[in-house]
Parts: C-alpha cells; structure tokens; sequence
C-alpha cells in the first residue's frame, strides 16, 4: 500500500513538473536585453530624478516607451552617451545639472525659539510637537531628516541648525525636497543664481515677529522684477513670493529692493564641477539606512 502511494505522488510530481515547465516556456516574456545593459551603465542611485521607478523603470521606460537617453540626472552627459551608444542613436547631452536650495535663512541669530526640542532628531516628528521648536511654523526644523535621507551624502546640517548644500556632491535627485516636511528645499538649475531665503507665510508684523530676515510678502520684488519672473503666491497658509527660473535672468534686482534681505544672489557654481556619480555605500540594516527615523520599522536591536 505505502509503495503505491509513493508511486503515486512521484508520478504526479512528474506530471506537475512536465506541466510547469511546459507553461514556463510557453509563457515566458522575453527580456530585450538592451535594458540590462542600460542598467549597468546607470549609477545605479535608484533616486528617481528621471521620473521613474529607479534606474531599472528608467531603463525599461528608455527602452520600451521611448523616454529620453538623458533622463538620467547624476549621470550626466557620460550616462547620455552610454545609453544612445546600446540605443544605437546619437549621442544626446544630459540635462543642465541642478542642486538643492533652502528657502529659509531662520538661523539661531534670525529665528525666534519657542522651545528647546528634546526628543527623537526627525523633523517630521519635531513638527508634530506645536509646530516645531521656532515660532517660525514655516521654516527649517534642523534636524537633518533631509541629510539622512541623501544618497550622496550631499546635505549636513550647519552649525547654526540649517542644512548646508554640498553643490559638488549634490545632483539635484529631490529625495531632500520631497523628505522635508515644511518645504523649505526645492531643486534649481546651476546657472541660476537668485534665490528667496525664506518660507514664512505671515505678513507684516507677524513675521517680523517670528524672524529677523523674514518675508513680509510687502511685493516689492513682484514690482521690481524686469521679467516677471516673481510672482506672489497665495494659498490657505498665507502668501509668499516666489521665482520662475525660467524667467530669471539673474539680474539681481530684486535682491536690492528686498527691504528684509530674504532674496539672495548666490556666487556661480562652476558647470565644470564634477558632481558625484556614485551614491554612498550604505551598509544594510537600520543603523546605517538613510531613512530610519521615518519609515516606522526599526530594528529592535539597532543602536
């Protein structure tokens, strides 16, 4: 009895295994292998600056949808030209590289503190607890969540609590912009130079109250601009000005009429510096993952 059942599964084991393999083959999608050899060519920082789900969705998307051979911002002309050599295409320049930029200047000195913040160093966390530790609601919190989640290490915080911009490291990926719980970074091409420091919603006294460099949304550089390229924006949070860099010519107008000196003109970035094109070496586990603080699945035993 025991030798027919053993006869019996072993039969139908075959007969499942003929079946899978049959519907394996039958049904198998072919792989254009084009799309791992974009993959290897690619830094490999699965940021998702390109728009897409990581170097993989991007590959897939370049060669399947037809997305653009230079979608891939960190890896820059020398990624372009990679992808168009495999495509079988000419050669495409990558985009004008951009970087991260602050728009908030509520140092120690400039922000008004409500509390002194004791408790887990996350921004969003910080935020829950009365709006953050400055009576300031719309500026930097300071406690780096946007640094630990870069992965080209291309963000620190300063010693006077704001993040500091590493324009050589930095490659304009957005994964800081999109952390930030208060949006006070967002991503801005090179050759940009003007740049509103500040966040702050309130107007008039309200925000003088909070900062000493804050904006008042007064309009002055709305009027001043020769291009139009500022604009007040009005939300439910309040009113605050803002740049199309596209418009921009760097003319520096504004900064001069800006009776808070919360519009700057920053020095040129060198468009020869060679950004990073390799994301940091992150060792596995939730001790060293850029994220730790936030995703809510931490290990027991990290220290």
């Amino acid at each position: 009895m025991m030798l027919y059942a053993v006869i019996i599964l072993a039969v139908l084991g075959a007969g499942f295994g003929a079946i899978l393999a049959f519907a394996s083959k039958k049904l198998a999608v072919e792989t254009d292998e084009r799309i791992e050899q974009i993959i290897a060519v690619l830094p490999g920082a699965n940021c998702g600056a390109c728009g897409y789900p990581g170097c993989a969705g991007l590959a897939e998307a370049i060669v399947n949808a037809g997305a653009p051979l230079n979608a891939c911002v960190p890896g820059k002309d020398k990624a372009a030209a990679a992808v168009a050599a495999i495509m079988g295409q000419e050669p495409v320049e990558g985009k004008i590289r951009s970087v991260a930029q602050l728009h908030c200047n509520g140092t120690f000195d400039n922000a008004k503190a409500k509390y002194e913040y004791k408790g887990v160093i996350d921004c969003h966390l910080a935020v829950t607890q009365f709006g953050g530790p400055s009576y300031c609601n719309f500026g930097c919190i300071g406690l780096g969540s946007c640094a630990r989640v870069c992965p080209f290490g291309a963000i620190s915080i300063g010693p006077n609590r704001l993040p500091v911009v590493d324009t050589a490291a930095c490659v304009g990926c957005g994964l800081c912009a999109n952390q930030c719980p208060q949006k006070v970074l967002t991503v801005a091409p090179i050759n940009k130079r003007v740049h509103i420091r500040c966040n702050n919603r309130d107007k008039g006294k309200s925000a003088r109250e909070v900062c000493g460099v804050s904006c008042i949304s007064c309009g002055l550089c709305e009027k001043t601009c020769p291009t139009g390229a500022i604009t007040m924006i009005n939300d439910q949070a309040g009113s605050i000005s803002m740049i199309d860099y596209e418009k921009c010519v760097g003319c520096g107008a504004c900064v001069e009429k800006c009776p808070r000196k919360c519009i700057h003109l920053d020095p040129p970035i060198d468009p020869e510096m060679a950004p990073c094109e390799k994301p940091a070496v992150i060792e596995s586990g939730c001790q060293n993952c850029p994220i730790q603080a936030n995703c809510g699945v931490r290990e027991e035993n990290a220290s």
